[in-house]
């Protein structure tokens, strides 16, 4: 018996096909997930890694952070640690502010992908000691950075507090400065001019704010200025170095004051210039008082003042007013002098002129009676007797009201004109215009019409009072400086010349004055000289 036998196939083509195609199907799903899983798999590990690299497994107290504060080592991975874009701007953090908000930020977001990826690390740590943690460092950091600050402040104020001591010291090693003064018996006045343009000028004329227009004469046109350079040289001995911190200690907290005409003016103007440098601008002051200019340093402790006082002949005139005084009939009062002598008491320093405003005239005329009660009679005087009544009040006024243990007194003698070239052989110039060397080589003696009778009225009377007085003998030095005066750059009547009238030297042409910087420093030289000897 055969056995039986299906006609018809158990899976047919069809059927079979569709296994197949079921089977691929389920392989590929299969490999799809496993495929996934494994990528998944990947990017975990991955994520845990990183995050355990950057898991602060040993997490510093703020304490510690505190502590280690002022060493770097242990401030510089903080702030690295923190924002490495800060630290490769700048070594040290400046910004507390913007240093806290990059902590926070960049701190939460680490966090928040450690939470995402760490899984059981992260609930075996706990969160919340984390976060704790997280604050913890924050305020350790700010505290290094704030000491940090301090650190920096410190440092610079440590900086400063040096450069002040070490200016200090500056100022002291000048102040104690061995200043070499000549012997009591050189003669300062005997000597020759030599060039110096190392040591002079003594100062710079756009320095010195000060000076009026009337001697500023580099700044009014002069296209020459060897006449600053020239330096006074005794014969027997040597002028000490200027030092304007020197002769300022000197004369700290006292007045020093200038009285007589626009020559003295033109000293005092000097002296101004040679000391106003020691003090700063919001120390320093300028202001006229009627017939008183002062120059004023004052500071704390101290009231320092250089004044000018208007006084042409010493005694009363009717040249006194010191804005109108232009006057060509001049009338003095010999025997009168206290109105101008109340305003010269307690000075520490005197220094008197009276010479010019003598010769425009061969005679003076005396008043008969007085300004105040309108007397207008007077009588002519020739010039030295008129000299002779006038030093006389003036050096009784100073016996009887100066006491020469506080006020040192001093009397500068007559300031030469330049008014004729032929005088010192320059047949060919004109006045003093021009000129811009000193007389150096003279075959015969020097005579630009200096009244010298003057001259020796003032030494004879000075020499003859009870209270010392320091004669200031500048007249021969002075003599040989045609190259030094204002010249045709300078003011007449308040006003600049113009260029027409700077053409004009033979009627414009001051050789009276004397330029700033320039000669009259050297007269305050001599004052210098004797100021710091006698203290």
């Amino acid at each position: 018996m055969q056995p039986f036998r299906r006609k018809t196939p158990l899976f047919n083509s069809e059927t079979g096909a569709i296994i197949m195609k079921g089977r691929k199907n389920n392989n590929l799903s299969i490999f799809v997930v496993v495929f996934s899983i494994f990528l998944f798999g990947i990017f975990m590990y991955n994520e845990d890694v990183k995050s355990i690299a950057e898991f602060p497994f040993s997490k510093p107290k703020a304490q510690e952070i505190q502590e280690g504060s002022g060493e770097s080592k242990h401030v510089e991975p903080v702030v690295k640690r923190v924002s490495r874009k800060e630290v490769l701007e700048e070594e040290s953090v400046i910004v507390q502010r913007d240093v806290k908000n990059d902590v926070v930020e960049e701190e939460s977001v680490t966090v928040t992908v450690s939470k995402k990826s760490r899984g059981k690390l992260d609930k075996s740590e706990g969160g919340g000691e984390e976060d704790s943690d997280e604050t913890q460092e924050v305020i350790g950091l700010e505290t290094v950075v704030e000491a940090e600050k301090k650190k920096e402040k410190k440092k610079k104020k440590n900086i400063e507090l040096q450069v002040m001591v070490e200016e200090e010291e500056e100022e002291e090693e000048e102040d104690d400065e061995v200043v070499e003064v000549p012997p009591e018996d050189c003669d300062l006045f005997n000597g020759k001019w030599v060039f110096d343009n190392m040591t002079h000028p003594l100062y710079k004329e756009e320095q010195c704010e000060f000076l009026t227009s009337q001697v500023t004469c580099m700044k009014n046109g002069r296209p020459d200025s060897m006449y600053q350079n020239w330096r006074w040289q005794p014969r027997d001995c040597s002028l000490p170095k200027f030092n304007p911190r020197v002769l300022f200690q000197k004369i700290r907290g006292k007045r020093l004051m200038f009285v007589g005409d626009s020559l003295n003016r033109n000293q005092w103007e000097s002296m101004v210039c040679m000391v106003q440098s020691v003090a700063p601008p919001e120390k320093k002051t300028w202001y006229k008082n009627g017939s008183l200019a002062i120059f004023k340093i004052e500071e704390p402790n101290y009231i320092t003042t250089v004044e000018f006082y208007w006084s042409p002949f010493l005694v009363e005139s009717n040249s006194d007013d010191p804005n109108m005084h232009s006057i060509l009939n001049r009338i003095i009062m010999p025997e009168s002098i206290h109105k101008h002598g109340v305003n010269w008491k307690d000075a520490d320093y005197l220094i008197f002129n009276t010479y010019i405003w003598w010769m425009n005239t061969f005679n003076m005329k005396v008043l008969r009676g007085s300004f105040d009660e309108g007397a207008t009679e007077y009588d002519e005087v020739p010039r030295p007797e008129a000299y002779v009544r006038v030093l006389k009040t003036w050096s009784k006024w100073v016996d009887d009201n100066i006491d020469p243990n506080r006020t040192k007194v001093f009397f500068t003698s007559t300031s030469p004109l330049h008014i004729k070239s032929e005088d010192w052989n320059n047949p060919d110039g004109i006045k003093c215009a021009r000129e811009t060397t000193p007389i150096l080589n003279m075959s015969t003696p020097l005579n630009v019409g200096t009244d010298n009778r003057l001259f020796v009225i003032a030494n004879n009377v000075t020499q003859s009072m009870k209270v010392p007085v320091y004669f200031v003998n500048i007249t021969a030095m002075s003599e040989l400086r045609k190259d030094a005066h204002t010249s045709v750059y300078t003011i007449r009547q308040g006003k600049m010349l113009t260029p027409e009238q700077q053409a004009d030297p033979t009627t414009y042409a001051d050789c009276i004055h004397w330029c700033l910087p320039g000669l009259p420093d050297t007269w305050n030289e001599f004052l210098y000289t004797r100021i710091i000897s006698q203290s």
